[in-house]
């Protein structure tokens, strides 16, 4: 399985803030299968928009991440991830595959994400930034 997500900044007082997704009791980022003749940039767009409801803009590869989980049988995903800027969309018009999303400061964020690959894609992010 292949999937694309995406880090959704935004600068908020001179510091920045990242969206996250709260599903299956958990907090994550926003991403979702690469669909037929898509790339993985547009599909971590799309998968960003949908999830979250914000609309951003692509400013760089961060990294992929690959793990496996059971559902039945054993499945093996790799999910590429973009640090994309936010540019509109409002996060009150999130799909249905997320309970709830959030601002979080980048702090706040790695303290209250569940999974320590994704902990490891935002702290790459923050340093994406920095530069």
């Amino acid at each position: 399985m292949v999937s694309a997500g995406g880090v959704v900044f935004r600068t908020v007082d001179r510091d920045f803030e990242v969206a996250l997704i709260f599903t299956g009791g958990v907090w994550c980022l926003p991403k979702g299968l690469v669909e037929e003749n898509e790339t993985f940039e547009e599909t971590a767009l799309r998968e960003v928009k949908e999830e979250t409801g914000l609309e951003s803009e692509l400013v760089g590869e961060i990294g992929d991440i690959n793990y496996s989980f059971f559902r039945g049988r054993r499945y093996s995903k790799t999910v590429h991830f973009y640090l994309l800027k936010h540019v509109g969309g409002s996060i009150g018009k999130h799909d249905f595959e997320a309970e709830e999303v959030k601002w979080f400061p980048f702090s706040d964020a790695l303290r209250v994400m569940a999974y320590p690959s994704e902990r490891k894609i935002l702290a790459k992010a923050i340093e994406m930034l920095k530069r």
